[in-house]
């Protein structure tokens, strides 16, 4: 007669997390409000990041009239200059 298999001890369910809120990207209720600065369409998706050299932006892009824009605390920022901060020295 085979030997008898004990039984498998039953888990504790995990705890449930909540998850952080995704983002603009994914979730209007936890979007700011932005609009494009060259249309003032609502239609926007940004991205917030550092440069390569430390400079905090703010990437804009309008889904009506495809306008990008990079804003930094100082103003708004060329793509060239933007280019020049993210090269590695």
């Amino acid at each position: 007669m085979p030997a008898a298999i004990p039984p498998r001890a039953t888990r504790r369910p995990r705890a449930t997390r909540s998850a952080p809120p995704l983002g603009s990207l994914t979730q209007a209720a936890h979007r700011e409000t932005a609009a494009c600065t060259h249309c003032g369409s609502e239609r926007v998706t940004q991205l917030s990041m550092s440069l390569t050299d430390g400079t905090p932006v703010r990437f804009v892009s309008c889904h009506v009239c495809e306008e990008r824009s990079w804003m930094s605390a100082s103003g708004p920022i060329s793509v060239d200059a933007v280019l020049d901060r993210t090269r590695k020295q």
